[in-house]
C-alpha cells in the first residue's frame, strides 16, 4: 500500500529581498498557507483586510520568497519515493537536499516528483522558492505581447487566480506559497496514477464508468483492479504489459440524486482496489461517493431563438442560482466546515445552483463534496475571465495540463452539471473594443473555448455538457450576449440605468446580473475604524472597489428612495435597494418561465469585507439581499407583473406537486381601507409552470396612486404592487409595538404595526455581531403583526429593539424627507 507522510510542520519562510529590513531571517510558516498569512501570524504586517492596510502590502507580491523544511526519511531501493504538491502558488523552483527537482508555473495543478535517488537517511531539506508573479508577468508580456485585460496585473499571462491582482469587489493581494498539502509518498510495483470515474443512468440502472491509468515501478507484473459499489463487485485483470484499464459496472435501480428542492441526494460509496496478482497485497486504493442522475443541456432551436435549459432526470429546470467567488483572498483559510456552512446558507436562501466563477480557482474537494450532500448544483467555469489569453507556449501546455488535472478530479461529482469555457471573454472581444488592439493573427483565447477545452471534455468527461462561455449565444455568428440565445449577462442595469430596466429583457438564461450594497454594519465596524464613519471616509471608501461605485449606489436610489443624509440611512437604504433590485429582476424572469430557464445572481459570497454585489458578506452575515433571494427563489412564488397593458398575478411553481388554491386580492389605501376586491375560487398552477391571472380593472386602476396599493394572496403567499415609487408614496412614520419573548437559543420579537409599514427589517447584528434573524423585508398592513426569530446568546429586551436603528423600514427613509 502507498505510504504517505504529510509534510505540514517545521516550515520557515524567508524574504529573498536582502534590502528589506525588519524581517527575521527565518519566519515560522504554516503549510498549507501563503506568505501573507505567515506575515500576519507573526505580526510582521497589519491585517490587510482592515482599514487601508491593503496598500501597505503591495510589496509582498513583488518580492521573491523561500519556504524551507526538514523531514525524516528512510530510502528504500525497493520502493519509489515521490514528493507530491497538491498546489503551489505559483512560479516556483523546488529543491531537495540542494538539488533542483522541478519548476512550476501553475497554481491550479498537482505536481509529483520522483526523489528516490535524492532522498537521504535521516534529515532531508526541502526548499520551495517562489518568484514574484509580477516579475514573471513582465517577462511573459515581452514573450507574448500585450493582451487586453479588464483588471490590473498579468493574471491573463499565467495560470494564477486572476482576482489576486484586484477586481471590482476584491483587493490586490498577490499571494505566493504552498497553498495546498504536500507529502512524501512511497510505493512499490504499481499505483493508480489517474482514475476517471463517472456515474450516469442507463434506463433505470446506474452505470459507473471507470478508466484507470497505472504508474509502474521498473519491471512488469500482472495486477487486478477490484471495483465495488452498492453490493456490486467487478474484478478486472491488468496484464503485465498494460498500464490502462477501462470498464463499466451496472448498479440495478439506484435511487436518483436530485437538486435539493426536488428530492433526496443518495450517495453510493465506490471503492477501487489495486491488488498484486497472485497475492492479496493491496497496492493502492481509490474511494469516492457517487450519485446517479441523468443530465443534459438543451440548446435546441425554438420559436424564441434557442434554449438554454438544464434537464436533470428528464425534468427541465428553472435554475435559481448565484455566482460563487473564492471565499477568502487567502484560500488556505477556507476549511471544510466553512464550505459546508456557506453552502447551507445558499440552500437556506432557496438557491440550488452555484456557479464557480472563472476568475478564481477550482475549489477544494470539500466544496464539491458538500454540494453533493446538499443537492447544490455546480456550474464550473474554466479559469479564464475578463481578458484576452495567449494560446501560444508555454501557456497552452499549462492550460491543457490544468484542465486534465481538474476535470479528472471533479468529474465524479453528481452536483457538477456544466463545464463552461470562460467568463465574458467572447463578449469582451466582440463588444469591449479588443478587436483593434489584438493584432491580425494574434491569439486571444478563442481556440481554447471552441477547440481545446471541448476536445478535452469529450475525451475525459463525455457525459457532462460543455459550453464555450458566459455569456455566449451558441454560435460566433450571433452576438454573444443576445436575449434569444444561450446565456446572458445583464450589467447595463447596475452600471447605467435603473433596476426597472430588468423588465426590458427576457433572456433564455441569465448567468450574471447584480446590484451593490455595503456589508452588514457589524462587518463594517470590525474592518473599518474611521471616525466618523461616512460613505466617503477613507476606510469605507477603500472598501468599495467598483469604478464610481458609491455614485452608482446613489444614482440607483434616486428614482426609488430619498437620498440618505446619515451614514445609518445610507447603509440601510443601499442595502434595501440592492434587495429590491434583485428581487424585482428575479421575479420578472421567473414569471416568464416558459422562455427564461434560469437566474444566477452576481454574487453569493465575498472574499473580504467590502461593498459588493454579495448576499452573504465575508463574515458570513446575511445582507437584506439574502432574504430577498429566499423570497424570490421560493419554489412557490406569487408575484404581480405587467401583462398586456394591465397587471397579472403570476403563480410560479417549482414543486413536484401542482399548486391549487383560492386567489384573492384587493386595492387598499395605506390606512387599510378596501377600495376594490376580488376572489377566484381555484387557481391551478401545475408543477414547473408559471400561471398568469389577469387582475380586474377596478383592482389595477388607482384613484390616488400615492396612497394606494394592491395586495394579492394565494394560501400563505402574498404579493404587493405599488402605483408609485417610495419617493412619491405617502408612507407614514412607522408606529410599532414590540414584544420580546425568550425561546431556546434566542428570542421571538413580535412587531405589531399600528399603521402601514413597508419592508420591515430587524438588523440583528446591531443587537450583537453574532445574532441572526430568520426573516426580513416584511410588509404589514395596519394592525398586522410579524414575529422575528432571533438567534443570539446576548440578553435582549424590548427597549433594545430601537426603531430606526435595529428595526428599519422604508417608512424611516421616506418619512424623514
Amino acid at each position: 500500500m502507498i505510504e504517505k507522510t504529510e509534510l505540514n510542520s517545521g516550515w520557515t519562510l524567508s524574504c529573498n529581498d536582502t534590502g528589506r529590513s525588519g524581517l527575521p531571517a527565518a519566519i515560522p510558516a504554516t503549510v498549507p498557507g501563503c506568505v501573507h498569512l505567515d506575515l500576519i501570524a507573526n505580526r510582521l504586517i497589519p491585517d490587510p483586510y482592515i482599514d487601508v492596510n491593503e496598500i501597505s502590502s503591495d510589496w509582498i507580491g513583488k518580492t521573491d520568497w523561500t519556504y524551507r523544511c526538514t523531514f525524516e526519511a528512510m530510502p528504500d531501493d525497493g520502493r519509489v519515493q515521490e514528493l507530491v504538491f497538491d498546489g503551489l502558488d505559483t512560479i516556483a523552483v523546488i529543491s531537495l537536499n540542494g538539488e533542483e527537482i522541478g519548476r512550476t508555473f501553475n497554481m491550479h495543478r498537482t505536481y509529483r516528483f520522483d526523489v528516490s535517488r535524492l532522498l537521504k537517511a535521516g534529515q532531508n531539506e526541502l526548499t520551495v522558492t517562489f518568484r514574484s508573479a509580477y516579475a514573471y508577468g513582465a517577462e511573459m508580456e515581452e514573450h507574448y505581447g500585450y493582451r487586453p485585460n479588464n483588471y490590473p496585473g498579468p493574471g491573463n499571462l499565467m495560470r494564477k487566480m486572476a482576482c489576486n491582482f484586484g477586481w471590482d469587489w476584491g483587493p490586490t493581494l498577490v499571494t505566493a506559497g504552498v497553498w495546498k498539502p504536500v507529502r512524501l509518498e512511497s510505493w512499490d510495483r504499481a499505483r493508480l496514477a489517474e482514475t476517471r470515474v463517472s456515474a450516469t443512468l442507463a434506463g433505470g440502472d446506474g452505470l459507473v464508468k471507470v478508466h484507470a491509468r497505472l504508474a509502474r515501478q521498473g519491471g512488469t507484473t500482472p495486477l487486478r483492479l477490484i471495483a465495488e459499489i452498492g453490493g456490486v463487485t467487478k474484478t478486472v485483470a491488468i496484464a503485465a504489459d498494460e498500464d490502462e484499464s477501462a470498464f463499466e459496472l451496472t448498479l440495478p435501480s439506484p435511487q436518483l440524486w436530485w437538486p435539493h428542492h426536488l428530492g433526496a441526494q443518495p450517495l453510493y460509496p465506490l471503492t477501487l482496489r489495486l491488488i498484486g496478482d497472485g497475492s492479496d497485497d493491496l497496492l493502492d486504493a481509490h474511494e469516492r461517493e457517487l450519485g446517479f442522475r441523468s443530465l443534459r443541456l438543451d440548446t435546441s432551436a425554438d420559436n424564441h431563438g434557442s434554449a438554454f435549459t438544464f434537464v436533470i432526470n428528464d425534468v427541465p429546470l428553472f435554475i435559481c442560482g448565484a455566482n460563487w467567488i473564492p471565499d477568502d483572498c487567502f484560500p488556505p483559510r477556507v476549511t471544510a466546515e466553512r464550505y459546508a456552512a456557506r453552502i447551507e446558507e445558499a440552500k437556506a436562501a432557496n438557491i440550488h445552483m452555484l456557479r464557480v466563477w472563472g476568475g478564481g480557482i477550482f475549489e477544494a474537494d470539500e466544496f464539491y463534496e458538500a454540494c453533493d450532500r446538499a443537492g447544490m448544483l455546480v456550474w464550473q467555469d474554466f479559469l479564464f475571465a475578463c481578458a484576452a489569453y495567449p494560446e501560444e507556449e508555454p501557456l497552452r501546455s499549462e492550460v491543457e495540463a490544468e484542465v486534465r488535472d481538474n476535470v479528472v478530479r471533479l468529474m465524479p461529482h453528481a452536483s457538477l452539471v456544466l463545464w463552461n469555457g470562460n467568463n465574458e471573454n467572447i463578449w469582451g472581444f466582440d463588444e469591449w473594443g479588443w478587436r483593434p488592439i489584438i493584432k491580425a493573427g494574434e491569439s486571444w483565447g478563442l481556440g481554447y473555448y471552441l477547440d481545446l477545452l471541448p476536445k478535452l471534455c469529450v475525451e475525459l468527461d463525455p457525459d457532462r455538457p460543455y459550453y464555450p462561455g458566459s455569456p455566449y449565444s451558441g454560435s460566433m455568428e450571433i452576438e454573444p450576449n443576445a436575449d434569444g440565445h444561450g446565456c446572458k449577462h445583464i450589467w447595463d442595469v447596475w452600471n447605467d440605468v435603473g433596476y426597472e430596466v430588468y423588465r426590458n429583457y427576457i433572456p433564455r438564461f441569465c448567468s450574471e446580473f447584480g446590484w451593490q450594497a455595503p456589508p452588514a454594519w457589524a462587518t463594517i465596524e470590525e474592518s473599518v475604524h474611521d471616525a466618523p464613519l461616512t460613505p466617503q471616509s477613507n476606510g469605507v471608501f477603500h472598501h468599495q472597489k467598483a469604478t464610481q461605485g458609491n455614485d452608482k449606489l446613489i444614482r440607483g436610489l434616486s428614482s426609488h428612495l430619498p437620498e440618505p443624509r446619515t451614514m445609518d440611512d445610507w447603509h440601510f437604504a443601499t442595502q434595501l435597494n440592492q434587495a429590491r433590485a434583485i428581487r424585482f429582476g428575479v421575479e420578472h424572469m421567473r414569471s416568464h418561465r416558459n422562455i427564461c430557464k434560469g437566474a444566477v445572481v452576481w454574487q453569493f459570497n465575498d472574499c473580504w469585507p467590502v461593498t459588493s454585489w454579495a448576499a452573504l458578506d465575508s463574515a458570513g452575515r446575511r445582507k437584506p439581499l439574502w432574504y430577498a433571494l429566499k423570497a424570490a427563489y421560493d419554489p412557490r412564488l406569487l408575484t404581480i407583473q405587467p401583462r398586456g397593458g394591465g397587471l397579472a398575478a403570476v403563480a410560479v411553481n417549482e414543486r413536484t406537486l401542482f399548486w391549487r388554491a383560492k386567489i384573492s386580492g384587493k386595492r387598499v389605501t395605506l390606512d387599510g381601507t378596501v377600495l376594490a376586491e376580488f376572489e377566484f375560487w381555484r387557481l391551478l398552477c401545475d408543477r414547473f409552470e408559471a400561471k398568469e391571472f389577469p387582475l380586474p380593472e377596478d383592482i389595477v386602476t388607482p384613484g390616488l396612486p400615492k396612497d394606494e396599493l394592491i395586495v394579492v394572496q394565494m394560501l400563505d403567499r402574498r404579493a404587493f404592487h405599488y402605483f408609485v415609487e417610495d419617493i412619491e408614496l405617502a408612507l407614514p412614520a412607522p408606529r410599532l409595538t414590540v414584544d420580546v419573548v425568550g425561546i431556546d437559543g434566542g428570542y421571538e420579537v413580535k412587531v405589531t404595526a399600528q399603521n402601514f409599514v413597508k419592508d420591515l427589517c430587524l438588523m440583528a447584528d446591531r443587537l450583537h455581531p453574532d445574532a441572526v434573524v430568520d426573516s426580513m423585508l416584511v410588509t404589514l398592513l395596519p394592525g398586522e403583526s410579524h414575529v422575528f426569530a432571533v438567534k443570539t446568546a446576548k440578553a435582549i429586551v424590548a427597549d433594545d429593539i430601537v426603531i430606526g436603528t435595529v428595526l428599519r423600514s422604508a417608512n424611516d427613509l421616506v418619512a424623514k424627507h
